[in-house]
Parts: C-alpha cells; sequence; structure tokens
C-alpha cells in the first residue's frame, strides 16, 4: 500500500506530520504556514518539502500546478478566538479561529480520503449564548461537502504526558467511505467500541479506560457520549498527583532551546504521539476494508 499523501495546513512546527510519519504509512507532500520562525523549523526538517505561506490564498488549482497531490488534510487551526484563555470571539469571518473555513473549502476542492482536526476542547462548548454552536458549524461545514466525522477528546495525559492538555480530534472522511464501511461491518461479527468511531476508538482504546465525567472537560460535553479519559488517575511516576494543565518549560533545563519562542513554537504545536496513534489506526481501518 502507498503511502498517504499529506497536506499539513497551520503547520506550526510539524507535530501532525512528525505523528503521522511516525507510522510508515504517511508523507507530507506540502506544508502550509504564515509564521516566519515555525517555517524555519519546516525547512530544517522537511527541506525537500514545499511550504505555502497563506492558506487563504492556497487552492487545488494551484497544488496540481506544482505538480501535488492529496490523500490527507490535517490542521490545527487557531485557537485564539474560541479558546477560554482568549476573548471567545468565536468563529465568524475577521476571526483567526474562522479560518476554520478554509479547511472546509480545499477539503471541498481536494476531496481527500480523511481529514484530521485538532483544537482546544472548549470547540466542543461554546458559545455561551449557545453552547454547542461552534462545532456544529464544524460538522455542518462537513456534512454541506459530503463528509462525515468522529471525534474524541484525547488529553497528552493519554499517552503518558504529565500533564492534561485537553484537545478535541475529529476525523473526516467521504460519507460514501462510511456506507462501504457499514456494509462490511454488517457482514462480519460486531467488534466492542467504546463508542462513537471505530478510528478513533481504536485509536485510544489500547491507551485509555473509560472515562468519568469528572476526569476530563471533554467528558462532559453533550455532543459526544463516549469521550476518552484524561487519565488523571495514572500514576506514571507522579504520585498520583492532579496534574497541570499545560507543561512548564524550562527553556535549556528542559532541553528546548531558549531561542525557541514558547508560545508561537511549541505552545501552538500538537504533541506529535496522537496523530501517530490515529495515523495507525486509520491505517489499520483501511487494511480491514481490503481485506473484507
Amino acid at each position: 500500500m502507498s503511502k498517504l499523501r499529506v497536506l499539513d495546513l497551520f503547520s506550526g512546527i510539524g507535530g501532525f506530520s512528525l505523528g503521522l510519519e511516525r507510522t510508515g504509512g504517511f508523507e507530507t507532500v506540502a506544508f502550509c504556514e504564515i509564521a516566519p520562525f515555525p517555517r524555519l523549523v519546516l525547512a530544517k526538517h522537511w527541506p525537500g518539502v514545499p511550504c505555502y505561506h497563506d492558506v487563504r490564498e492556497l487552492t487545488a488549482t494551484r497544488l496540481a500546478g506544482d505538480g501535488i497531490a492529496v490523500d490527507v488534510i490535517t490542521g490545527g487551526f487557531p485557537c485564539q478566538d474560541i479558546s477560554p484563555a482568549g476573548l471567545r470571539g468565536g468563529m465568524g469571518e475577521g476571526t483567526r479561529s474562522g479560518l476554520w473555513s478554509e479547511i472546509a473549502r480545499l477539503t471541498s476542492e481536494l476531496r481527500p480520503s480523511y481529514v484530521i482536526v485538532e483544537n482546544v476542547a472548549n470547540l466542543l462548548a461554546g458559545p455561551s449564548e449557545q453552547p454547542g454552536g461552534w462545532f456544529g458549524r464544524v460538522l455542518g461545514d462537513l456534512a454541506s461537502i459530503g463528509y462525515d466525522a468522529e471525534w474524541h477528546c484525547i488529553p497528552a495525559s493519554a499517552i503518558g504526558a504529565p500533564h492534561r492538555r485537553d484537545r478535541v480530534w475529529i476525523v473526516a472522511y467521504p460519507q460514501s467511505e462510511r456506507s462501504i464501511e457499514a456494509r462490511a461491518n454488517s457482514e462480519r461479527p460486531k467488534k466492542r467500541s467504546s463508542g462513537g468511531s471505530e478510528i478513533l476508538a481504536d485509536a485510544t482504546g489500547s491507551k485509555a479506560r473509560a472515562a468519568k465525567p469528572s476526569d476530563s472537560d471533554c467528558a462532559t460535553r453533550k455532543e459526544r457520549p463516549i469521550i476518552v479519559s484524561s487519565l488523571r488517575g495514572r500514576d506514571g511516576g507522579l504520585g498520583g498527583r492532579d496534574w497541570d494543565t499545560e507543561p512548564s518549560v524550562r527553556r535549556v533545563a528542559d532541553g528546548i532551546s531558549a531561542n525557541v519562542d514558547r508560545v508561537s513554537a511549541l505552545g501552538n504545536a500538537v504533541v506529535p504521539q496522537i496523530p501517530e496513534l490515529i495515523g495507525n489506526a486509520i491505517l489499520a481501518s483501511m487494511q480491514e476494508r481490503v481485506a473484507a
């Protein structure tokens, strides 16, 4: 099976691509990142991969003209306008979080096999005047272009990190693929699942126990009944204490260069091990469909 070709949007310092490429089944064929410092990081570690500058100017026509074909789109679109740490301006036109619409547009133009999206857990909750409205916008946009979606909250602690960093992860794919998989599932014995999705359930099932409502911010959301636990009870060498929401970075003391900007680079990066888990689950799902 040939590698899945990845278009990495809002690339940052490449956490999505690093994790997916670790599976051996994905290859990043293009980045899109507007910030200067992360672009330097990408150029160092992926010197042969083109990096487009502005997602608003990137089109299927331009990619095709550059000889780039895409199987997977990834993106952690800006969270500043939906995060509890920000002013919560929402996802309207002109907001940074409104750049979600560019992922939807490129998905419509390119018709990839998979779309993998990451953002803060508060995407599921807000806005306060219409709880769930932001996430409804995401699901509605995907449905309008013919894509089904499944989602879980997967915190960094689920893969062993000593902090929560709770994030919602969304995997979308064409509705026709869901129909094919549904038919295949009906013809073979049902396997037990932790809930909503097969891909994300498979990605997280071996790493996390079932959630209790108090375990995770995401577990309190109403949009999905089964959510991955944040594993706050798991010791991990920390004496069972509650973990910090975000890690404390001490620059050189943590092995991090003093020249790395915490907010613009590390703070905006995804934890690569989670895309790796999701990537492995996607590859396993594809192999199951071929075998069926």
